[in-house]
């Protein structure tokens, strides 16, 4: 722990004491930084972090983008059951689905692997009135469509703008989120992506028995998009970035939006401690060309345990199959007997919802290390449970889901207890710890980091979301379920073995855990030892 040295001060002339004691804490708080160290200057001045409801506002209006990116990938669960003839066929083919589908999915990989490293050039603003208007386009686009084509088109388009947008929304957040909330405020993004998969599938019930009530369905994933465009103009830019670019007066005025309650002179150290520490950062973009930083996030050991790490947690979310649950839970519960199969989906995406609310609550508190490695397991038993659930409800059809077969609805009943319990868990860690990922990488490569590494979700999603019928057909639904549970098992080993909790640290704190390994006991010391700094400077009770 880094302590100022008397002697530096008492050299400071009498009449400059203050300003000369300021500028040397600063120098300090630049060596503690290159050393991998806590500053006690630096924590300390951290410390005024109180929040005013304006605060929780912008990241509210930020967090529309995951409204849209819930919606237009929940959406589509319904639409599927009800398109019939309306695109050219009369019934959609496995092939047809899995195109429409993982459209979505090949749209926000191109997306996402532009969108970080484009928000650094632009700011991270415009890059979400950017997605805003794609998903408006994407969304009226498919209300008109006729052929499978031109829907297929549509949903690629909306997968661009999805991209964008769960890329950079979370990152956004990050940079303007007081340390000891910013786990929440990104939860707070994933709670609204749960509640627009909730919002999908009550439109899709409301309108499941309307005459091509499907376009109504998409369309309106417009109205939410055309909300957040208007609301932009009215959100700071991060301070980070005004940092980076020089603007200090700029991001000056965002700090002091984002903390109401600090005083002037508040405002102000914390804006020269956020230059020191990302100082480091600002010579490395301002020497550096992209490729050269993209290739440092390979060539540097810190970057490239954060890239491990980040894109890692991001393939476990999506190759447990949560996705495929909400792109075809309809379709399943219809084939395994349930007569209102899109209302059954909606009890699989409000136990979503509801158990992402208890992360919200908690992620800060239990901390994101704790929260995967408890919560995993249950994400393995039940996937384990609807397998075997699979096994004995589909043995007199040969192990395969037959569509207009009887099968028994105790069996069927569990196969819905074993989503309930997979996708409550799931929601507890698996669902919001990986959108987290921007805190892991420095300022310098932080656009790219969390490009490559949402880019990393969305192939994951796509390999995942355009397999999974065809893996059903293969192996069988219980076989399928199995094969998930193994890689939930894996991915949980690999929170284990390699997932630090960085809780509690700053942005610009966190690069300390990586310097000599993935940081599982470095950052519970660096944890330690920031509490016992903000711990002494804590006011005694009188009396």
């Amino acid at each position: 722990m880094a302590r100022l040295p008397p002697s530096n001060v008492e050299k400071v002339v009498p009449a400059g004491v203050e300003e000369a004691k300021s500028n040397v804490e600063i120098d300090d708080v630049t060596r503690c930084t290159a050393a991998g160290e806590i500053s006690e200057f630096a924590a300390v001045v951290e410390g005024e972090e109180r929040t005013t409801w304006f605060v929780w506002l912008l990241v509210c209006c930020c967090a529309i983008s995951g409204l849209l990116f819930g919606y237009d990938t929940g959406v589509i669960s319904g639409a599927l059951v009800t398109i019939n003839g309306d695109l050219g066929p009369s019934e959609l083919s496995n092939g047809q689905k899995e195109f429409i589908t993982s459209a979505t999915t090949l749209g926000a990989l191109l997306g996402g692997l532009t969108a970080g490293a484009v928000s650094d050039w632009t700011g991270r603003r415009p890059v979400l009135g950017i997605a805003d208007l794609i998903f408006m386009g994407g969304a009226m686009g498919q209300a008109v469509s006729h052929t499978v084509w031109s829907m297929i088109g549509c949903r690629f388009l909306i997968g661009i703008g999805v991209g964008l947008a769960s890329c950079v929304a979370p990152l956004y957040i990050q940079e303007i989120s007081p340390t000891r909330l910013r786990g929440s405020m990104v939860v707070l993004n994933v709670v609204m992506i749960t509640l627009g998969q909730v919002i999908a599938y009550g439109i899709d019930a409301g309108f499941a028995n309307v005459s091509a009530g499907w376009r109504w369905m998409v369309g309106l994933g417009s109205v939410p998009a055309a909300l957040q465009l208007a609301l932009l103009v009215h959100l700071p830019e991060s301070p980070r970035v005004l940092v980076r670019r020089g603007n200090m007066e700029a991001a000056r005025k965002a700090l002091s939006r984002v903390y109401v309650l600090a005083s002037s002179e508040q405002v102000d150290l914390k804006l020269k401690v956020l230059h020191a520490t990302v100082k480091q950062s600002i010579e490395i973009t301002n020497s550096t060309t992209f490729w050269q930083r993209f290739g440092s996030l390979f060539s540097n050991p810190i970057n490239r345990r954060a890239l491990v790490i980040a894109c890692g947690m991001q393939a476990f979310q999506q190759l447990c199959g949560f996705n495929t649950l909400m792109y075809y839970s309809a379709s399943l519960f219809q084939e395994i007997g349930f007569n209102q199969p899109t209302a059954v989906g909606l009890i699989i995406s409000g136990t979503n919802f509801l158990f992402t609310l208890f992360a919200l609550k908690y992620i800060d508190v239990v901390g994101r290390r704790r929260i995967m490695v408890f919560s995993a397991p249950g994400m393995v038993f039940g996937l384990a449970l609807a397998s075997i659930a699979f096994h004995y409800m589909t043995i007199h059809t040969g192990g395969n889901l037959v569509t207009g077969a009887h099968y028994p609805q105790g069996w069927a009943s569990i196969v819905l207890l074993s989503m309930i319990i997979f996708v409550a868990s799931y929601a507890t860690g698996l669902g919001n710890v990986p959108w987290q990922q921007g805190e892991l990488f420095s300022l310098d490569v932080r656009g790219i980091g969390t490009s490559l590494s949402t880019a990393t979700n969305w192939a994951a999603n796509l390999l995942i979301g355009s397999t999974y019928l065809s893996l059903i057909s293969a192996i069988t639904p219980s076989g399928a379920f199995g094969f998930y549970a193994g890689l939930c098992f894996l991915g949980w080993l690999f929170c284990v073995c390699c997932f630090p909790d960085v809780s509690g640290l700053s942005l610009e704190e966190v690069q300390s855990v990586f310097k000599a390994g993935y940081g599982i006991k470095e950052s519970e010391r660096l944890k330690r030892v920031k509490r016992e700094i903000l711990g002494k400077e804590k006011p005694k009770p009188s009396g």
